[in-house]
């Protein structure tokens, strides 16, 4: 039997190993920062063309290397910080896989230039396919420069799968605001096709904070700063009107390395109770040190999760330091003991109790069955108690939510349809009886209504008298200004308007919302992952995201005129009876199925 077991070559086991490292461009821009962290570097420069695909170049000032270990850290588990297996356990450095530099050479054209500072020739390496293939010694800056060019040249399969480079550049620039965020005291510079997308001074965190998020977080941001002999928390937190409909504006650093944990995001969230409306993420930048011993950070290939010896400790500890910081710098719901002048108007408060009113309420059954001494037990048996819903309620009966008499509806023809418990919509059909769930009817007529914009039926806009302005995360800002094109066809006109902020000029004319900036955010959420072209799943998700918004919500009264025109328009619409989502829209109850219930 011949045998069916080998050893891949070098360079094939090279490029497997590099799939987990090297994803897309923005885990090479991550590996490459932090290499220019560990080095020392002062200032840090990211340089990026085609979103990654044709270049991503990082240029430090840092120590700089000499030629041999110059070569030698494109070899696999080539590294400067783990001698022994207990190292792994003492690493506060930030890159220390030892595979980075080796998994880039694998699937890309790698230039590297590197001088240390006391020396006055660098070194100039070129590799392709892990294999160096020029090196000579040239003139240049002390510090390293590495260029990444043509990722996944010679695996084609691979970078068909990335995505648009709307999409790829959200995640270059998430992870060069993660490292930038950490390390406050390194100048940072983001270069996109020779536009400059940031350039941030060192300085300290908050200063950081405000070059990244804009000039009016300065005054919105309130500081934590709790220490113990287990862990120290510091940073800042947003005050409640930073909170935004998504979770990008969320930073959390262990060791000054970015990780996600949805179990102390949890934490965070809880500290603020009532604070934030229900669907809104608070903003905050914080930082957890503690002992490396007590984490395990080689959990996951990107370092991006974690493990505490201790998870109940630390989000105890952080859902105290937030509570404390809230409560520390006055952060929590104002009481207002002023009247509402709605209440004020009532009857019952602008109008006198005459004493002709008085003396009618106090000769009433009711009246005398609670006042008199050890009788509340007594329900007295009269008449008067017939109508004693008449005692509490005066007020004018509402004309449009009034409940209909089946006799009257039946007998008169004018009435075609009931609301019930302000839901649901019953419609008399000429064998039976339709119940139309009445915000799953809107949603469905709503996204035709939206999805036929792409086919040339863009929504009317209505102008704003005065434009509503639109902040977003650093790394959503492409994203929006990609989309815009979209929008308008929507019905939503936004115009640039510096950084990462736009005008919302227009809005559809026959949808109003109060909160058109929650909307956007909503739409930037479900999209973010998406290609951003103008293909059908693109299209349906903004579309779907504008009716769930806009339509009429369970509980909300309805007119008989605004009933009927909602059964004539999910009439027209091509899916009628199922919502986009799946579920059904109406139950029909034939009227052989009543007969049948009450046996005539």
């Amino acid at each position: 039997m011949p045998n069916s077991i080998h050893v891949l070559p070098a360079h094939i086991a090279n490029q497997i190993a590099a799939g987990e490292v090297i994803q897309r461009p923005a885990s090479a821009v991550k590996e490459l920062l932090e290499n220019a962290v560990d080095a020392g570097a002062s200032e840090i420069r990211l340089i990026i063309e085609d979103a990654g695909k044709s270049l991503v170049q990082v240029i430090d000032n840092g120590k700089g290397m000499n030629a041999e270990d110059a070569v030698r850290c494109f070899e696999r588990h080539a590294t400067s910080k783990i001698g022994e297996i207990e190292d792994l356990f003492r690493i506060k450095t930030m890159g220390f896989r030892g595979e980075a530099l080796a998994s880039i050479a694998a699937v890309a054209q790698v230039h590297l230039k590197t001088r240390p500072h006391d020396q006055e020739l660098g070194l100039s390496i070129e590799l392709e396919n892990s294999i160096v293939t020029a090196s000579t010694s040239c003139t240049c800056s002390a510090g390293t420069s590495i260029s990444m060019k043509n990722l996944f040249f010679n695996v084609p399969a691979r970078r068909n799968f990335l995505k648009s480079n709307i999409v790829e550049l959200r995640h270059i620039s998430e992870e060069f605001l993660h490292v930038a965020l950490a390390f406050p005291e390194i100048a940072f510079s983001m270069i996109s096709n020779g536009q400059e997308v940031h350039h941030l001074e060192k300085g300290t965190l908050k200063q950081r904070i405000v070059q990244v998020m804009g000039s009016s977080y300065a005054s919105r941001l309130v500081q934590v700063e709790e220490k113990t002999d287990y862990l120290n928390v510091s940073g800042f937190i947003g005050k409640p009107e930073t909170a935004r409909k998504t979770r990008g504006e969320q930073f959390l650093f262990v060791n000054r390395r970015f990780i996600r944990s949805a179990y102390l995001q949890h934490a965070i969230v809880t500290a603020y109770e009532e604070l934030l409306p229900q669907g809104s993420f608070p903003f905050f930048v914080l930082m957890i040190d503690l002992d490396p011993s007590h984490i395990d950070i080689n959990v996951h290939p990107t370092k991006q999760e974690i493990k505490f010896d201790d998870d109940k400790i630390v989000y105890a500890f952080i859902k105290s330091a937030i509570r404390h910081a809230l409560a520390q710098f006055s952060i929590a719901p104002a009481l207002d003991f002023e009247l509402d002048p709605s209440i004020q108007q009532l009857d019952a408060v602008s109008k006198p109790f005459t004493a002709d009113q008085q003396q009618q309420a106090r000769s009433g059954g009711l009246y005398k069955t609670f006042v008199d001494h050890h009788q509340a037990h007594r329900i007295e048996s009269s008449s008067n108690l017939r109508n004693w819903k008449d005692f509490f309620d005066t007020a004018p009966k509402e004309t449009v939510a009034a409940p209909i008499q089946m006799d009257a509806l039946i007998e008169s023809k004018t009435i075609s349809c009931l609301h019930i418990q302000k839901t649901y919509i019953a419609v008399e059909t000429s064998d039976g009886l339709r119940l139309i769930h009445q915000q799953l009817a809107h949603q469905q007529v709503l996204f035709e209504k939206f999805n036929a914009a792409w086919e040339g039926s863009p929504i009317p806009i209505q102008r704003s008298l005065f434009p509503q302005a639109i902040h977003t995360a650093p790394s959503d800002e492409s994203l929006l200004d990609s989309i815009r094109p979209d929008l308008l066809q929507m019905g939503y006109e936004l115009e640039s308007f510096g950084k990462q902020s736009f005008l919302l000029n227009g809005t559809p004319a026959d949808h109003p919302h109060e909160n058109s900036a929650a909307i956007i955010e909503m739409i930037l959420e479900d999209i973010k992952d998406a290609t951003a072209g103008l293909h059908a799943a693109y299209r349906e998700k903004m579309a779907k995201t504008l009716a769930r918004k806009h339509a009429i919500r369970a509980g909300t009264s309805m007119s008989l005129n605004e009933m009927q025109s909602l059964i004539e328009q999910l009439s027209a619409c091509k899916q009628s009876n199922v919502h986009f989502d799946g579920r059904p829209i109406y139950m029909h109850i034939e009227l052989q199925q009543l007969n049948d219930v009450f046996g005539s």
